[in-house]
């Protein structure tokens, strides 16, 4: 009978090890696989804003570490210019929708993307971290051009676009007015939103997991991305947000976490019928026009 307890026991530890073995290899490449983007495992823009009847410019900007990112810009015919920054993993023909939107009321676009996205060189996705070299990198190519007044700058971002575009309006108070569409409001807040939607794991014991490894293996501390500390410091700036009540890619608090935590002047349309960055598209012409109000009211004084 001991003899085969003993067997029974050194079959369970034996398969215990081995699926705790499987475990911390699945959850380590999943968290490579989030913060990691090869040129070959990427989405690529298929279209450009010629597709939308828009005439543009490709250009390119190298940021400090050497890395060259791929934008388009179109012309302002009202002397302002809108920064658009889209989100994770995703590439600049997301917010070409937005772009002609804007250029209907003469606004200037700037269609950026970060390293590790769209044509931009590098792998690691920081979340934040290093991307605010990028973003910084397409600020300066602004200030290159004569075309517009550089007292004239807006932003739009989407989802992680947005976070990356609360943080960097914070730092650079040269950002006039802020709208963010669906943004990650902090990485503690949304981690399971966002790690479960983009691996398609349950929570547990998935989650903690692939935070561990992606704090281990890349250096990125988790509770410091944290865009409710960030945009406080936009005010007396103004921001515009929006959250869907629906959103299955971060948490739905997200909207609310942020304007809670702004300063004045601030806004917040929250519908609980749309899911993640739905405005643009299920609410159009509601979205334009408190949109382009917005950017009218606080770069124009309109």
């Amino acid at each position: 009978m001991n003899r085969i307890i003993k067997i029974a026991l050194g079959v369970l530890i034996t398969l215990l090890l081995a699926i705790t073995a499987g475990l911390l290899a699945r959850t380590r490449s999943e968290a490579y696989n989030l913060l990691h983007a090869p040129m070959e495992t990427r989405n690529l823009p298929d279209e450009t804003p010629a597709d939308y009847g828009l005439e543009f410019e490709n250009v390119t900007v190298t940021n400090p570490d050497g890395m060259k990112l791929a934008g388009w810009f179109i012309p302002s015919e009202n002397g302002a210019v809108i920064i658009m920054q889209h989100g994770y993993k995703s590439t600049r023909r997301e917010l070409l929708n937005e772009a002609e939107m804007m250029y209907r009321h003469s606004y200037g676009v700037l269609l950026t993307s970060v390293r590790a996205h769209d044509y931009s060189e590098g792998e690691l996705i920081s979340l934040g971290v290093y991307e605010m070299d990028d973003m910084e990198a397409w600020y300066q190519y602004l200030l290159t051009r004569n075309d517009f007044d550089h007292d004239k700058i807006g932003i739009i971002g989407n989802s992680y676009g947005g976070m990356l575009s609360i943080q960097y309006a914070a730092q650079n108070e040269n950002i006039k007015a802020v709208v963010a569409n669906c943004a990650f409001s902090s990485m503690p807040d949304t981690v399971a939103t966002s790690v479960t939607h983009f691996t398609g794991l349950p929570e547990f014991p998935f989650v903690p997991l692939i935070v561990f490894w992606a704090e281990y293996d890349n250096g990125v501390n988790m509770e410091e991305i944290d865009a409710t500390q960030w945009i406080s410091q936009i005010s007396p700036r103004p921001v515009f947000l929006m959250q869907g009540g629906a959103d299955t890619v971060i948490s739905p608090s997200s909207g609310q976490r942020l304007y809670d935590a702004a300063g004045e002047p601030k806004e917040l349309w929250f519908d609980p019928e749309l899911g993640h960055v739905e405005f643009d598209k299920e609410r159009a012409e509601e979205y334009e026009s408190r949109v382009a109000a917005f950017f009218d009211q606080y770069l124009f004084g309109r």
